[in-house]
């Protein structure tokens, strides 16, 4: 038994020695200890701190990517409707175009309808004159002393003429 119980002496130095090493441990280790676990201590605050002011941020970037994405789809819906716009007016201003070139290519036609038919009128009226003098020489071959025959004959030939040339 005297394993288990130790001898005063041994006490005594055990106690001596565990006082002067504590008291060295409590001069010189534990503020060590105790500063490297506040120094521990802060860096671990500051890390949270920045990880919230680091998350706050994200947030703002959120946000602010979100007014961002806001913004450029107004932006593109005005440009969408800007184009849309021009090209209505394009295609408006071709119609008008091409309403006014149909115009002016009819009023053309139109023109050209109305000289040749007035070509074609002069040419009639030079075709009568022809007949009526061919009329004339032929009425005048046939008997010049009967008047009522040859009014006869001038009014069926010009009816003959008139009736061709409708």
């Amino acid at each position: 038994m005297e394993l288990l119980t130790p001898d005063p002496g041994l006490l005594f130095w055990m106690v001596i020695v565990f006082g002067i090493v504590f008291f060295l441990l409590a001069k010189y280790g534990f503020p060590v200890i105790i500063k490297m676990v506040d120094d521990r201590k802060a860096y671990i605050d500051d890390s949270l701190k920045t990880a919230r002011e680091a998350n706050a941020q994200l947030a703002n970037v959120r946000i602010e990517s979100e007014k961002i994405l806001a913004q450029a789809r107004e932006e593109q819906a005005r440009i969408l409707k800007s184009a849309t716009e021009t090209r209505d007016r394009i295609i408006k201003d071709a119609q008008d175009r091409a309403r006014l070139e149909g115009d002016r290519l009819m009023e053309e036609m139109k023109k050209q309808i109305e000289t040749e038919k007035e070509s074609a009128i002069r040419d009639i009226r030079r075709q009568v004159a022809v007949l009526s003098v061919g009329i004339s020489e032929k009425v005048l071959r046939r008997k010049l002393e009967d008047d009522k025959e040859q009014k006869e004959l001038t009014d069926r030939l010009l009816n003959e003429i008139i009736g061709t040339s409708k």
